[in-house]
């Protein structure tokens, strides 16, 4: 192999091998450790960025929101900002509520 190849390689490797033990890791865990000092806010989270266990059918984990600041997906903050947070659909909640 020549030098170029072998570094693609090495390259598309570690990219691969960074994406395994991301799809591997806990939402909080990707967040830069435990959930401590965030809260859960629901209404905040765009499209496909929510942490994780949203309460509608078919949402399973992180990245599965279907539309932007869906009411029912939440996302972590730091703790006692969420009800101030304002969206084009209203404020963040500590609550799900119906879309």
């Amino acid at each position: 192999m020549t030098t170029k190849t072998e570094i693609t390689a090495a390259s598309l490797a570690g990219a691969i091998a960074t994406a395994l033990v991301l799809v591997g890791t806990p939402a909080s865990a990707q967040m830069g450790g435990s959930s401590e000092g965030k809260e859960k806010c629901y209404g905040v989270a765009l499209k496909g960025q929510n942490d994780c266990a949203a309460v509608s059918a078919g949402m399973s984990c992180a990245g599965t929101s279907k539309v932007d600041y869906q009411k029912d997906a939440w996302k972590y903050v730091p703790k006692g900002t969420c009800e101030t947070i304002t969206t084009p659909t209203g404020k963040g909640s500590l609550k799900p509520t119906k879309s």
